[in-house]
Order: C-alpha cells, then sequence, then structure tokens
C-alpha cells in the first residue's frame, strides 16, 4: 500500500498550480501479436478491434483519477507491439491501412497519439521491416495521430548504417509528402540507438515483446517544478546542494506518477509497468528544461557549462526519482526537444544552442536530439550522418539515443516552422555545409563496441 502523507499532497498541489506540475502521460500497452494475419485488411480489423476493446476505459479512468487527485494528466496515449512484427504474411503489401487503422482505433479511444508502427533493424532488415519501412511516409500522411519508429542501432550490434541512410531518405519522403504543414510527418518519426520496451512517452512508444499482454505505463514531467526550487536557492548555493535539491523535488513529483501508476493498473485491471522519470518540457512558459540549466547559472542554454549542467540535472533526477517508485524504466532522464521547450527555442534564436551542441548534450541526456527543424534542402546523406553521430553516442555509452529531424520543405536556415500543440514551433537550426555522403555510402554495419562483450 503506497502512503502518501499530508505533507505530500500539499506539496503537489502547490506544484500543481504554480509550477506546472503535471502527468504527462498515462500509456496504455497493448501486444498486437495476435493480431497477424494474410492481408493488411484482415491485420487493420483486428487490430482496431483488440485496441479499442482494451483501451475503452483508458480515458473515463484517467479522468477520474485526475478529478480525485487534482493532478491534471495531460496526455493518453496507446502503444502497440511493433507493426513489422506481424506483417510478415503481407510483405507485398502497402502497410498503411494498419496505420490507418490504428488512427481510427486511437480517434475511438480518445487518445492524442498512438505509437507502433514500427520495425527494429539494427541488425538486419527483414521482408517485413521493409514493407513498413516503404510505408512510414504514406502512413505518416494520411494519419493524425500514428506515430512510427525504428531502431537502427544497439550496443551489443553495432549501428546499421544501411538502414540509417534508408531512414533519412524515409524522412525526406515523408516531409515532402506533409510539406503543406510543415513537413509535420517527421514530428511523428524518431529513429533509435538501443530502443527500450517500455517507452511512454511519443514518437518512440512501443510494446515490447518482454511486456505483458495489456499494461500501464506512465511519464511523470515537471521542469517547472525543478526550476522553482533552484530559482529559490541562494545564489552561493554549491552544485552539491544544487544536486540535491533536484533529487529531493524529483523524488515528490515521482511519488505522483507513482500513485496515478497504481490507481489507473488498479482500476483497469491490468498490470502496472513503469515510471518513466524523464523531465519533459511544453512550449508553455515556465515548463522549460533550458531555464532549468539557466537558473544553475549558465547564462543561456548553450553557453559553456551546458553539458555539465545537464549531466547534473539528469543525474539527480534519475537518484531522486528512484526513491520514489521501485518501477524505474522507459527512459528517464531530462529531455531536451527544441520545438517544445520556449527556453531551447530562444536559445537557438540568439545563437547560443548550435546543432553540435545539441550533440553533445545528448551523450549525457535522455534521448537527445529532438524536435530539430532543419532546412529542406539538407541532403540526405546529411541527415544520416547526424543520425548515426547520435546513434554512436547511444552505442558507445550502452543509452538509448534518437534523432527526430525535420527537415522542413520551403525552408531555410532562420526561418521558422508551427505544428501546434505539444509539438510547439522552432526556428530551423542550420547543418553543416561538409558532406558526410562518401562515408555513408560505404553502407554495411559499425561493428559492437568492445563494451558489448558482457556475457
Amino acid at each position: 500500500m503506497l502512503h502518501i502523507s499530508p505533507e505530500e499532497i500539499a506539496e503537489t498541489l502547490l506544484m500543481v498550480h504554480q509550477q506546472h506540475l503535471d502527468i504527462r502521460t498515462v500509456t496504455l500497452g497493448v501486444s498486437i501479436d495476435d493480431c497477424a494475419a494474410d492481408t493488411t485488411q484482415e491485420i487493420s480489423a483486428r487490430l482496431y478491434e483488440k485496441v479499442t476493446r482494451a483501451a475503452e476505459r483508458l480515458v473515463p479512468v484517467a479522468e477520474q483519477i485526475e478529478r480525485e487527485y487534482g493532478v491534471p494528466i495531460r496526455n493518453k496515449r496507446i502503444s502497440v507491439s511493433p507493426v513489422a512484427g506481424i506483417a510478415g504474411r503481407c510483405t507485398g503489401e502497402d502497410l498503411t491501412p494498419i496505420a490507418e487503422a490504428m488512427d481510427r482505433a486511437a480517434e475511438t479511444a480518445g487518445v492524442d497519439f498512438i505509437g507502433g508502427f514500427s520495425a527494429l533493424v539494427h541488425k538486419g532488415v527483414g521482408a517485413a521491416d521493409d514493407a513498413l519501412i516503404r510505408s512510414i511516409p504514406s502512413a505518416l500522411a494520411a494519419t493524425q495521430r500514428v506515430c512510427s519508429s525504428v531502431n537502427v542501432a544497439s550496443t551489443r550490434t553495432g549501428i546499421n548504417v544501411d538502414a540509417v541512410a534508408r531512414m533519412a531518405h524515409t524522412i525526406k519522403e515523408t516531409a515532402a509528402l506533409t510539406a503543406e504543414a510543415d513537413s509535420i510527418g517527421c514530428a511523428k518519426l524518431v529513429v533509435f540507438a538501443n530502443m527500450v520496451e517500455d517507452n511512454p512517452f511519443m514518437a518512440g512508444a512501443v510494446h515490447g515483446s518482454g511486456e505483458a499482454d495489456v499494461v500501464i505505463n506512465v511519464g511523470i514531467s515537471g521542469p517547472g517544478v525543478v526550476r522553482a526550487v533552484i530559482a529559490a536557492m541562494p545564489p552561493e548555493a554549491d552544485l552539491t546542494a544544487v544536486a540535491e535539491a533536484i533529487k529531493a523535488t524529483s523524488f515528490k513529483i515521482t511519488r505522483a506518477g507513482e500513485l496515478v501508476a497504481r490507481e489507473a493498473a488498479r482500476r483497469l485491471g491490468v498490470a502496472m509497468g513503469i515510471v518513466d522519470l524523464s523531465l519533459a518540457p511544453t512550449p508553455a512558459e515556465g515548463d522549460s528544461v533550458a531555464e532549468i540549466l539557466e537558473a544553475m547559472g549558465v547564462e543561456r542554454c548553450g553557453a559553456p557549462g551546458t553539458t555539465t549542467a545537464l549531466a547534473l540535472l539528469n543525474d539527480a533526477v534519475k537518484k531522486g526519482g528512484a526513491m520514489g517508485t521501485s518501477s524505474v524504466g522507459g527512459l528517464s532522464g531530462a529531455f531536451i526537444p527544441v520545438s517544445e521547450d520556449a527556453g531551447m527555442v530562444r536559445a537557438v534564436e540568439c545563437g547560443a544552442l548550435n546543432l553540435e551542441k545539441l550533440e553533445a548534450m545528448t551523450a549525457v541526456c535522455s534521448v537527445g536530439l529532438d524536435m530539430i527543424a532543419v532546412p529542406g534542402e539538407t541532403p540526405a546523406e546529411t541527415l544520416a550522418g547526424i543520425i548515426s553521430d547520435a546513434c554512436a553516442i547511444g552505442v558507445i555509452n550502452n543509452k538509448t539515443t534518437a534523432a527526430r529531424l525535420i527537415p522542413a520543405v520551403g525552408k531555410v536556415a532562420g526561418d521558422h516552422v508551427s505544428w501546434g500543440g505539444l509539438l510547439g514551433a522552432a526556428p530551423v537550426m542550420s547543418v553543416s555545409e561538409w558532406s558526410s555522403a562518401a562515408f555513408v555510402r560505404r553502407g554495411g554495419r559499425m561493428p559492437a563496441p568492445l563494451s558489448s562483450l558482457r556475457n
């Protein structure tokens, strides 16, 4: 039995009303392994029925918990097991109808996103994986709520550079098909290294093969709470004191997430999965990871010291959160999505933050190169080089990294794109003029590092 004291309740209500605390997402993970069939039409029908039946009470239950406990739950979402895993018998077909069935199921359930139009190709691309990747551009152009992810690298296998190049071209195609909406399709597509099986956050949420049939995963938030705590500290407080304050705050935030996860799982009659400790920003003022780093004393996010400040934040959040729940999972760190963080946007606009600095920050944060708009004319080989660099950080350091790049058609560096809602808006960032084409075209697989030999 989880005991929440009156003092914790009072502190939580203060954080909700004054510091933007919320539960960022309650995500229902659903196995669709039993939806395999000979045609996309059969798969679509089975998937729609399975998902809508599993998720029919998700939104009402989440809203009931919001009302009873006073903690906002901003997003209700669904993740399914990777679609490529059930499409092996219809590899000659376009898999877009399956994505459309996912979209209808999400609409029926009343959720904002559904993830799992996904494939794992870190060691090789099978026939079903190939069909799914070919279908991604049309699937994301034809749907509003479907998110897609592809894992192209892992510490145990290295980097599948052929798959990286393939995904770079897929991103370009997706951008072209959704050009009229600032290439929004790419905002729903992420390329991973070391993808996890229990991530509740989009666009990379999938229901892993090691999970129960149906689970509840919760993603917490709270950048505004952490920033307020640091801003209230005296300027002479050293970094050890700052880390301790973040740990204590993360513990309190995580307790709210643990309570919501347990209650949602109990009321839905499903297994409780994990609590993801990630600090996830929003475009709202005061809800920014960049502003946390600036509250520590970095004049503007991207200045020297930014990576150190982010490393401190990430580590302290994990230490405090791990004391608040025994079910830590997902990505569990600090997100730095440019378009979704008002402080990041300001840092890019004033020239303090560039793509290279974001890459360095990837080494110490959760995921990394996230929601970055680049010029529409950026060559696919350059995108592949950027993705492979993010993957290399993940593979060598045995951590999850990813790239969500949006080559905005018709836009150049300094222009702006806007998608609205949680996806936000962002300046288009410049990329290096130097080419990585010859390197990427070598293809093959970057071997796994020596650190992968752990048996």
